[in-house]
């Protein structure tokens, strides 16, 4: 059977809304241009956070079980929205960053391409509907 999730979104107040998911409450608003006060981020930035958070939370999995250790790691997505309503990603750029002491990047590369292939449900959903690219980078450490 199909696993479900449920996310819940109550209006607060003007472009308020307080997001539930999985027992933990996010704020969203809208800029003070169209009626918000600026309380927490816009909806399409979750989008983002998604894929972000999901990536990495396969890669760093994936590493551990490489037993490669990195002493920092993060992930910085970019989304590029259409000019036309509805205003849509129709592009997405994904930088992962290692920091770390003689990094195997093989192995990185390995541990990006399953999540971004088999892992990453919020990348496979993403891949079907717009551009997605990323790159790695690696700061080496003495």
């Amino acid at each position: 059977m199909a696993k479900k999730e449920i996310v819940t979104a109550k209006w607060l107040n003007n472009m308020a809304f307080e997001a539930e998911a999985n027992g933990h409450k996010i704020v969203i608003d809208a800029e003070p241009e169209v009626g918000g006060e600026n309380r927490g981020p816009r909806p399409k930035p979750f989008m983002l956070t998604a894929l972000g958070g999901c990536t990495a939370m396969d890669v760093i999995s994936i590493l551990k079980k490489m037993r490669v250790e990195v002493e920092n790691f993060s992930v910085h997505v970019e989304g590029e929205l259409t000019d036309e309503h509805p205003k849509h990603y129709f592009r997405i750029h994904v930088v992962y960053k290692f920091t770390g002491k003689n990094l195997p990047l093989d192995k990185l590369q390995k541990a990006v391409n399953l999540s971004e292939e088999r892992y990453c449900g919020v990348s496979a959903v993403y891949k079907r509907v717009m551009e997605l690219t990323s790159e790695i980078k690696v700061i080496e450490t003495k």
